[in-house]
């Protein structure tokens, strides 16, 4: 049986080699589906900086601390639901919380059911939720 990607199903537990280069595989961007490209670019790039690296009518490319934020347009886009969905969301450290989330809110993220004290959840324009955390890794740091 051919499993997607073009393997068969007895190949699916095959034992996979260790990554030995730490550089074989890195995440380089992150897309996210919205209806105004531009408008999702320029909320990521007042909340974070960085700056944008292309413009187009599909999508809209902001590189951000070392990788590439990309607003693409999406017919019919519906935004996630807040709580309850099983989805991927984006985490940012910040020093001062109530700092980040003011701005985050200033430039149109919203404010949802809160669900701990210890980050801040927030709805980008698009409806995307991302939280603000005091938590960086010391890889990271």
């Amino acid at each position: 049986m051919r499993m997607p990607g073009g393997g068969n199903m007895r190949d699916k537990h095959r034992r996979v080699p260790p990554v030995t280069d730490s550089r074989a595989v890195r995440l380089v961007a992150v897309s996210l589906d919205c209806p105004d490209p531009q408008r999702l670019a320029d909320f990521y790039r007042g909340l974070l900086g960085g700056r944008q690296l292309w413009a187009k009518e599909s999508s809209v490319g902001i590189e951000v601390s070392g990788m590439v934020l990309v607003a693409q347009r999406v017919a019919g886009y519906v935004p996630p639901v807040w709580p309850g969905t099983a989805i991927v969301h984006l985490d940012f450290t910040a020093d001062d919380l109530g700092m980040a989330e003011e701005r985050a809110v200033a430039l149109g993220a919203t404010l949802p059911e809160q669900p701990d004290p210890r980050w801040r959840v927030l709805l980008d324009p698009a409806g995307h939720p991302f939280c603000l955390t005091p938590f960086t890794p010391n890889s990271v740091a």
